[in-house]
């Protein structure tokens, strides 16, 4: 990992950074290529948008790592509110929560009965929800309570981080009970005794991760494989084997994340694949974008000039 990335991933915790950033006007300009705005509306909008193109959408609420039941409470109580909107804008637009926004730092068993309440309006709504990871102390809880929704509801689905060692261990033990699995390649800032540190290892790790759920066993267990990734090199290598394999279009969809590569999302649209972008909204937008900024590297020394000059 390099050390540009490796201070942007720290930066993302700091909260002197976090309380200067978030009222630098320039700042709040260049969030807005990845994020449509902070309310659900502006969400909703960016969604009616994309779907226009050919595109779907998840929709997910910024924020972790909560401090007060009361908190999550009014976090239950806005998804509950996002499947209701979405259902009535005839959207196909999926919602992901992360287990720390539902109470699950508070009291495990809040955060279940949450997610059960969640869980109620998905299938009441015809939708799916997907269940958001953390960093690494949090893989075990998450996979927790995945498990606990997938035995009530087949409406529910986990990001997997292919930077991980342990991450191959987890898909095969989801592939029995017919995982909804998204790959994606990890934004949080791990040590090397746990996490892949060389970008090439990562690469190759998640693509092997993408062809083991795209095995018939896996499909026939009722996988469904979410290839979240803007490496193009990586959605080409796995669309040659995808099209070598004869693998069936219902057992795989691509993500990407609103803002990025939007060329690429047009085009993926246009030749028939299976598109879903998530679009991400909400004020607790800092660590998020600190993260996006550790993916593109370009962008950093503009940011710091403005920031520190």
């Amino acid at each position: 990992m390099s050390v540009m990335r490796k201070a942007l991933l720290a930066g993302s915790t700091n909260a002197w950074l976090r309380e200067r950033a978030t009222k630098a006007a320039f700042v709040r300009r260049a969030v807005s290529a990845f994020m449509p705005g902070e309310k659900i509306e502006d969400a909703l909008r960016a969604a009616k948008e994309q779907q226009a193109l050919g595109i779907n959408t998840i929709l997910t609420r910024l924020g972790e790592n909560i401090t007060r039941v009361e908190e999550a409470e009014e976090v239950t109580q806005h998804y509950l509110q996002v499947l209701d909107k979405v259902a009535a804008a005839g959207l196909d637009a999926q919602i992901s929560v992360k287990p720390t926004q539902l109470g699950l730092d508070q009291d495990p068993e809040l955060c279940r009965r949450n997610l059960d309440r969640l869980l109620e309006r998905t299938e009441g709504r015809n939708n799916l929800l997907w269940i958001d990871m953390e960093g690494s102390p949090y893989v075990d809880p998450t996979l927790e309570v995945y498990r606990y929704g997938r035995a009530r509801s087949n409406r529910i689905g986990i990001a997997i981080q292919a930077y991980l060692f342990r991450t191959q261990k987890d898909v095969e033990s989801l592939i029995p009970i017919g995982g909804l699995i998204r790959i994606v390649k990890g934004a949080y800032l791990e040590p090397p005794d746990i996490a892949y540190p060389k970008k090439s290892d990562v690469d190759e790790n998640f693509f092997k991760l993408c062809v083991r759920l795209l095995q018939p066993d896996a499909i026939a267990a009722g996988c469904l494989l979410h290839i979240a990734t803007h490496d193009m090199a990586l959605v080409e290598r796995l669309t040659a084997w995808i099209k070598a394999n004869t693998v069936p279009s219902s057992a795989y969809e691509f993500a990407m994340l609103y803002g990025i590569q939007r060329g690429q999302q047009v085009r993926m649209a246009k030749e028939g694949k299976r598109l879903r972008v998530l679009i991400s909204y909400g004020e607790y937008w800092f660590p998020w974008y600190m993260r996006r900024l550790a993916e593109r590297p370009a962008n950093v020394w503009f940011v710091a000039k403005n920031m520190l000059g």
